[in-house]
């Protein structure tokens, strides 16, 4: 019997420029699923869509390459409800949402980037998919309308389920299926916005036989294993709209605290009506309780008020809604101010002139104000001399005023006015308002120490305007130097003592802030008005905030501290200490930066140099880590099957690294290899020596091998220069069978349990079979096929088949690759990307049929690409084949073996 051995084999996308150092190389990134989508397709050039079923896992991963390892950031906008990822970002591989809804449904962004080139940022479209209930409502023609709904001749159903994708409609009349054209009475609505789908049902000439039951049927035709939904309506002569009835006033005029109860009654409708209330502005408040159509409000507020609804539904015709106002009543915010006579220039009061008082109070219902006026407790009434008179409500609503014309002497006194509710059962507000010959505008003035102020960040102050006068306005603080906000986030602050209080002052704060007077508790005059300056002092700005330096021991080492910017700029001084040692101290004078050097670098300088540059208002801080320590290398993830197996428990590791800044300290020797089992606590170590030096980029790799099959370990890597041990770094290996991982290469030696994902073809004759030359029977074939896989291993694994008995002639046996997804396209570049497919084969025997590789494009099954061939006796050895392909969509590669044959295939 004769053999053909083997195939390791190799499909690369061919780049047109790779840049970088060594290994080094910017990131590239690809997003797959995690098989639970009910579709994905490829769009245009390089979105995805990723179809789910509400209420599903979606799981998304970022597969990365670039060194050093890439960061990866998932974000997410255009949704239908929320532009952003829940206003986050997920730093992970894998994003993860549990019960999806059709909000979160939108564009998901990786974005991997490693500091080199651009970062890598790729997209895919999730699209959720649903169906609601559907809800059928039933309508007149409008203009037919009689008191009665149905002695209308037409009535029209209309059927309406939210959904994605869009939903298709089917009526039924009992058992019976209505069809457009199947019955003359009945004529079935495609409305054109609709694109086809059927919704509207119009029966025509309403007849005995159409009061029927009537039901739509609402389907998604099973996308996403989505159920169809449908809803009856019985329709019948007593089919009725809606009509209810509020049994309580309009509007409802209430005292805060009391309880307030809405009752709505249904008076007609066929189905009976289902009554809701809402809420003109808002929702309804917590406390209320519900007793169907009666609503109950205990302990009403004034944030209770508004206008309340009851609204009646049996989707026959338009819902019925009556609405009621409640008003809760309130008085406050009471204020005055007094207006001198305007025909003077003079502000003051004086004898013989006239002056009017002003008294405002928010009122509600602004109807039921009314105002009292006194003069030493005893009522006013109005009169020639002493005239009362309410302000127009669309000019200053809720304000009296009492205008006394020709002031006398006899006129001094405190009047009184008193803003009450016709209602009752709030508290009157009281006014008093003291004119006498003491009634003086108000000055403000700015204390002589309190200008300018100076405080530190983070401190708490308090401007001060002094304000005289009698009686004392309001005061009104703003910024005067720019138009930006105060402190609690308003162009205005009020003050009733002139104090302006800041607590947590920040350097912005810093400037001019105008006090002034308002007219509310004082004079209605021109404004007086007054500054003050507010100075904060902030601690040095300085720079670097951190460095590390690494240096060979020996060496001469500089560190110095710069000043950006500081208040008070004066009288800086600077303190440089190693821990809590104090190295030295000084002052600065015109230089803006201060250096500490160390002439020759050894163990006992190691260590955390802090740099103080100290002013009156606190410290900015440089640090230096100063180390003679080789930098930590950097693990290589890219590694294309880094795990393989030669014994069916055990596996190998291939370990790749790169050394960060190789010659920053000394040349490195060795490093020290520690690895444990993931959970243990010792570890296992040994040196691995290394000859000669390091370069920039250059990859490093060490074979770990007796490795326990499915364990995973942990492994740390530690540089050993002759001044001793560098920084380590640390990461997880696992045992983890190969993915079509849709990237850059794809490398298989068929060495773990699943074949890299390749398949047996159903509609063969026999299949491929896995072996080595350790488990081959040389009984049965002792002149054929390979003495070892293609590294010179006999453990190594490939796929083979045998053309012994009971084989015949032209039989085939055909093994499949994965479906491998084409690069993106771009549109303004090459038109597609070349691949390169390489493998080795082994063809020995004194009868060696043929062996075939084909390509496979996506939808074409049943056509074969031929892409190389080859038969016949090729001796005792592997040969290497190499195929560029040109693929224009997702594609297989499958190899067939005829008539006397053994081939073997792996992807390294």
């Amino acid at each position: 019997m004769d053999l053909v051995y083997g195939l390791v084999w190799l499909l690369t996308v061919l780049l047109e420029g790779i840049s970088g150092q060594g290994v080094y190389a910017p990131p590239t990134v690809r997003i797959v699923h995690s098989g639970l989508a009910c579709n994905i397709e490829e769009e245009r050039y390089s979105e995805r869509v990723y179809t789910i079923r509400e209420g599903e896992t979606l799981e998304l991963t970022c597969l990365v390459t670039g060194h050093p390892r890439p960061q990866i950031r998932w974000t997410k906008t255009a949704g239908s409800a929320s532009d952003r990822f829940q206003d986050s970002s997920v730093f992970n591989e894998t994003l993860r949402i549990t019960s999806i809804q059709r909000h979160q449904g939108g564009r998901y962004y990786c974005k991997a980037e490693n500091g080199l080139g651009s970062p890598a940022i790729k997209s895919i479209r999730v699209d959720v998919y649903y169906l609601d209930d559907p809800v059928v409502t039933v309508h007149q023609s409008i203009g037919e309308a009689k008191e009665q709904f149905y002695y209308e001749r037409t009535v029209f159903l209309r059927c309406v389920a939210n959904s994605n994708p869009p939903v298709r409609y089917s009526w039924r009349r009992g058992q019976e299926v209505l069809l457009q054209g199947s019955d003359k009475g009945v004529e079935i609505y495609e409305p054109f916005f609709t694109q086809g789908e059927t919704k509207i049902l119009k029966l025509k000439n309403l007849r005995p036989q159409d009061y029927a039951n009537y039901s739509c049927i609402a389907s998604v035709r099973n996308v996403c294993n989505i159920p169809d939904k449908m809803v009856s309506f019985r329709l019948s002569n007593k089919t009725a709209s809606p009509s209810i009835k509020l049994l309580v006033d309009d509007p409802i005029v209430v005292n805060p605290g009391e309880a307030i109860t809405l009752v709505c009654v249904t008076t007609g409708g066929e189905p009976m009506p289902s009554l809701t209330w809402v809420r003109s502005f808002g929702t309804l408040p917590e406390k209320i309780v519900l007793n169907g159509g009666t609503l109950t409000i205990p302990a009403i507020t004034s944030d209770d008020a508004g206008t309340y609804s009851c609204i009646a539904n049996n989707n026959v015709g338009n819902p019925a809604k009556k609405s009621t106002n409640i008003i809760v009543r309130a008085l406050k915010k009471g204020r005055f101010w007094i207006t001198p006579d305007p025909y003077h220039k003079d502000d003051n009061i004086q004898i013989g002139r006239e002056v009017k008082i002003s008294c405002q109070v928010e009122a509600v219902p602004s109807e039921e104000l009314t105002f009292s006026w006194f003069k030493n407790g005893r009522p006013l009434r109005s009169s020639e001399r002493m005239v009362i008179t309410q302000t127009d409500p669309d000019v200053s609503p809720g304000t009296t005023n009492l205008d006394i014309i020709d002031l006398k002497f006899t006129d001094f006194g405190t009047y009184t006015c008193v803003a009450s509710l016709k209602g009752g059962g709030i508290s009157d507000i009281s006014i008093d308002v003291n004119i006498s010959s003491s009634t003086v505008p108000p000055n403000l003035t700015v204390p002589q120490e309190k200008s300018p102020l100076v405080t530190r960040e983070g401190d708490t102050i308090e401007l001060q305007c002094q304000v005289t006068g009698k009686p004392k306005p309001i005061i009104l603080w703003s910024r005067a130097d720019k138009e930006v906000a105060m402190p609690d986030g308003t162009m205005q602050m009020e003050s009733y003592d002139g104090t302006l209080r800041i607590v947590n002052v920040s350097r912005e704060m810093s400037g001019m802030y105008r006090c002034q007077t308002s007219q509310y508790n004082g004079f209605n005059v021109k404004p007086r008005e007054a500054l003050v300056q507010l100075i904060v002092q902030y601690p040095p700005a300085v720079e670097p905030a951190f460095l590390e330096i690494r240096q060979g021991q020996d060496r001469s080492v500089t560190m110095s501290c710069r000043v950006l910017r500081a208040y008070p700029i004066r009288v800086l001084t600077y303190e440089w200490r190693l821990g809590n040692k104090l190295l030295r101290t000084g002052q600065f004078d015109s230089q803006e930066y201060t250096e500490y050097p160390l002439k020759s670098l050894s163990n006992e300088n190691y260590g955390v140099y802090n740099c103080s540059i100290i002013n009156e208002a606190g410290a900015g801080r440089c640090s230096f880590l100063v180390t003679g320590k080789a930098y930590a290398p950097e693990f290589y993830y890219d590694t294309y099957n880094p795990v393989w197996q030669n014994r069916h428990r055990v596996y190998s590791y291939s370990l790749q690294w790169t050394q960060m800044n190789p010659d920053a300290v000394d040349r490195i020797v060795a490093y020290r290899l520690g690895i444990r089992q993931a959970g243990q606590q010792r570890w296992w170590e040994q040196e691995i020596k290394i000859n000669g030096n390091i370069q920039k980029g250059e990859l490093i790799t060490y074979n770990l091998t007796e490795l326990i099959k499915p364990e995973a370990y942990e492994v740390r890597l530690t540089p050993l220069t002759k001044f001793g041990e560098g920084d380590s770094t640390i990461r997880v290996i696992k045992y983890t069978a190969p993915v079509n991982p849709h990237l850059r290469e794809f490398h298989c030696g068929f060495e773990d349990g699943n074949i890299c994902l390749f398949t047996q073809d159903d509609t063969d004759n026999f299949d491929w079979t896995k072996q080595s030359t350790a488990t081959r029977n040389t009984k049965y074939t002792p002149n054929t096929g390979p003495n070892a896989d293609r590294s010179g291993s006999k453990e190594g694994f490939y796929m083979y088949i045998e053309t012994s008995r009971p084989r015949l002639e032209g039989e085939k046996a055909r093994l499949l690759s994965p479906v491998f997804s084409i690069a993106p396209k771009n549109p303004y570049g090459p038109t597609n990307s070349a691949y390169c497919f390489s493998f080795f084969y082994h063809m020995y025997g004194q009868h060696i049929g043929v062996l075939n590789v084909y390509l496979r494009l996506k939808g074409q099954t049943t056509i074969e690409n031929p892409l190389w061939s080859s038969s016949g006796n090729k001796g005792q050895r592997w040969n290497e084949a190499h195929v560029n392909i040109y693929p224009i969509t997702s594609f297989q590669i499958y190899c067939t073996g005829k008539f006397q044959l053994l081939s073997a295939i792996g992807v390294d």
